[in-house]
């Protein structure tokens, strides 16, 4: 089912309806930006909570402001870093494993449509050290979910592994505490 949004647009892009967004847009640019009443999610925003490619390429392509914060003080590169593989993903990959190695094909391709979501937010100047109401960065979240894939190009966008969430606790310390060797060394060397 998914969230209902008050404003169509909002809709549109969670619902990965780029016809709909466009023709909304050409209805009114002024939706382009438009927050909804709810949450305070802009149509970027929607769009990368559902890891929504082509909706969210349009949307910079049309010049979406990359740095506006819903209600829980979150970028829409907060959503592009936390997106996890829907329930559906993992059953396709799960599902596909033994034919032929189409999951595991599945599951990187769906890896690399994250990254690219990522690296368009990046080149079109999000800020990469924007803190949520838990004072979490996106580079906390990309540790918490052991993304590896995604914290160099966090880092490398300047990405700093040093701020401290509401907890007190550091990027770095995320990857200590959960263990994750390989990322607490990666982030030492940006450190």
């Amino acid at each position: 089912m998914g969230i209902l949004y008050s404003q169509p647009i909002c809709q549109a892009a969670y619902n990965n309806d780029l016809n709909e967004v466009q023709l909304l847009l050409q209805e009114n640019i002024n939706n382009l930006n438009v927050q909804d009443s709810y949450g305070g999610d802009t149509p970027l925003i929607c769009a990368c909570k559902q890891g929504h490619n082509r909706i969210a390429s349009y949307l910079l392509k049309m010049h979406a402001e990359v740095n506006i914060k819903n209600k829980k003080e979150r970028t829409c590169l907060h959503y592009a870093v936390k997106k996890r593989f829907g329930f559906l993903d993992y059953l396709l990959i799960i599902l596909l494993m033994p034919v032929m190695l189409i999951g595991y094909l599945l599951m990187v391709s769906k890896t690399k449509q994250n990254e690219n979501l990522i690296k368009m937010l990046l080149r079109a100047g999000v800020d990469v050290n924007a803190a949520d109401n838990s004072g979490k960065t996106a580079l906390h979240y990309a540790c918490e979910m052991k993304n590896q894939s995604i914290i160099p190009l966090l880092t490398e966008a300047g990405a700093d592994p040093s701020i401290k969430d509401k907890e007190g606790e550091t990027p770095l310390d995320i990857a200590r505490r959960l263990k994750f060797t390989n990322i607490e060394y990666l982030l030492k060397k940006e450190s």
